[in-house]
């Protein structure tokens, strides 16, 4: 398998910068290509590095908990942008309050992110994931 892509950042307003260079990290000892946009990012900042790098994945981290907001729409931008078979996966700390994480997680899904990770998951959790989620893509493709 040829190296995994992956296009990492932090959405929205959000400034929280040391958990995307943790996972950042984590994601190339695992042997990815990180492309990492930083802090403050939008959903067309991620499209648009996919675009560039013909990633295989995006990696949405979100902790100041307006996730919800800033992820509107962005499965229906991908498409638009050609890239709908792109995995989205998103982490974080993605709502404002105590909520249950079960509803927390089938909200991202119904969105059109294909996980969705609680606080505290530790990045190796996201590369089996991917991993995994790639060979069954490629096997279905086939």
């Amino acid at each position: 398998m040829e190296q995994i892509t992956a296009v990492i950042g932090v959405i929205g307003s959000d400034v929280h910068a040391v958990g995307n260079r943790i996972l950042e990290g984590s994601l190339e000892q695992h042997g990815l290509n990180v492309v990492n946009i930083g802090v403050l990012s939008t959903q067309e900042d991620f499209i648009n590095a996919a675009l560039e790098t013909d990633a295989d994945a995006i990696f949405v981290s979100s902790l100041y908990g307006h996730a919800e907001l800033d992820c509107q729409g962005f499965k229906e931008k991908c498409i638009e942008s050609g890239i709908e078979d792109l995995l989205m996966y998103i982490g974080g700390n993605l709502v404002v309050g105590k909520q249950d994480w079960e509803g927390i997680k089938k909200k991202f899904l119904d969105m059109g992110f294909d996980r969705a990770y609680p606080p505290g998951t530790l990045p190796e959790e996201a590369v089996t994931d991917l991993k995994k989620d790639l060979w069954t893509n490629s096997q279905s493709t086939q």
